[in-house]
């Protein structure tokens, strides 16, 4: 699989300088996680789930989370479980490996693992791994524990994706000791934890509080700060850290226009259906685009989506720009290991060597998952042209 593979080879060629590159469930664990992009998550009781699996793979979704939590009733749950088992004997049969995004199954209880893994046979060849709730010390290590034990059985890789949700992570008295917790745990099982994901719904419920749709994350500050400390202590670039991905984004449809005369200017849209413009207006997503920017300002990379339309404008967003490819280029350069300052080839900045290193090495290894675009090739060109493939 590719970011923008379902794009026509000559479209993706007048996006990209670089393209992204082909990776599989089997590619580094790095690669991996820096590729996860938007990562679609669907109630695992789902009736047609294997259908739905294969029509998203072909409108550009790498990622997927069947979840087994929050998205089902109490009473749903065995049930779930059983069309797990069926919808991954379906797949099976019917698409090859190479052509299925990552999928990860959400669970609620860590006998769930060794128990669906045992339950699903084979097919497990199409699992990557597993998400874990409401993650601490305490409750999470018996999920690491038994991903161990069904990782054994299955005789394959199965990774971990721990949700940072709990309220003893929030609270400001209980924080610092929780993140220390929570490093002390994923640390232990590092080769198998591919990211952490933050939980921000379940924050503001503690406060009882909803953000609007004009509003980020990043505006209520009482989640903000949970976001910094957790980056702080978990996502550092010193080799100790892990890749933090964004959290949920609630809404499917908002009714600012802030991208109207754009994309009616965009060239990708020329001669295309009058249907597919007026979705991508419709479709106008002011408040998603500033919290994907502040994301990756912040340090995040991809985030949790529960709705198709907002996979490409994540991945849109995560595409590396022509001049921050020229930057990270510069400031890698052999001859300036030790160190120094130098002004960018766009001259509009200065690169320093040493400070940037970390950046320029983590903006190469999002090149190599999403590709380089363009010099004249923004946003809007890769959205438009997302949409259309």
């Amino acid at each position: 699989m590719r970011h923008f593979g379902h794009v026509a080879p000559e479209v993706r060629q007048r996006l990209f300088h670089r393209e992204p590159c082909d990776f599989t469930a089997d590619s580094p664990a790095r690669l991996l996680a820096a590729a996860l992009g938007a990562t679609l998550y669907s109630p695992a009781t789902r009736p047609r789930l294997a259908e739905d699996i294969v029509k998203q793979t072909g409108r550009g979704v790498v990622s997927m989370v069947l979840c087994l939590e929050d998205s089902i009733g109490d009473a749903d749950v065995l049930a779930g479980e059983e069309n797990l088992v069926r919808q991954f004997a379906e797949l099976a049969e019917r698409i090859s490996d190479a052509d299925l995004p990552l999928l990860f199954i959400r669970v609620r209880r860590p006998d769930q693992i060794p128990d669906l893994v045992r339950r699903i046979g084979p097919a497990v060849r199409l699992l990557s791994g597993f998400v874990l709730p409401k993650f601490t010390q305490e409750r999470g290590m018996p999920f690491l524990e038994a991903l161990a034990v069904a990782e054994a059985a299955a005789g394959r890789r199965l990774f971990a994706m721990p949700v940072l949700e709990s309220p003893e992570l929030l609270y400001r008295e209980s924080r610092v000791e929780t993140l220390e917790g929570i490093f002390r745990a994923v640390d232990k099982h590092r080769e198998r934890v591919l990211a952490l994901r933050l939980g921000v719904t379940d924050f503001c419920s503690s406060y009882g509080l909803r953000r609007a749709p004009d509003m980020t994350a990043y505006d209520v500050q009482v989640v903000a700060s949970v976001i910094a400390d957790v980056v702080n202590m978990l996502g550092r670039a010193d080799g100790t850290g892990f890749t933090v991905t964004g959290p949920v984004w609630e809404y499917f449809r908002v009714q600012e226009r802030m991208f109207k005369p754009q994309l009616r200017r965009s060239p990708f849209l020329e001669g295309q259906a009058e249907e597919l413009r007026e979705a991508l207006i419709e479709h106008s997503m002011d408040g998603l685009l500033r919290e994907i920017t502040l994301d990756q300002a912040n340090g995040l990379l991809g985030k949790t989506c529960i709705h198709p339309s907002h996979v490409l404008p994540v991945h849109a967003l995560s595409v590396v720009s022509h001049e921050e490819f020229s930057d990270a280029q510069d400031i890698l350069r052999p001859e300036l290991l030790g160190g120094g300052v130098l002004r960018s080839a766009y001259t509009n900045k200065m690169n320093e060597v040493k400070p940037h290193r970390a950046w320029a090495e983590r903006t190469l290894l999002r090149a190599e998952a999403f590709g380089v675009a363009n010099e004249d090739i923004g946003f809007v060109e890769l959205l438009a042209a997302g949409n259309a493939g």
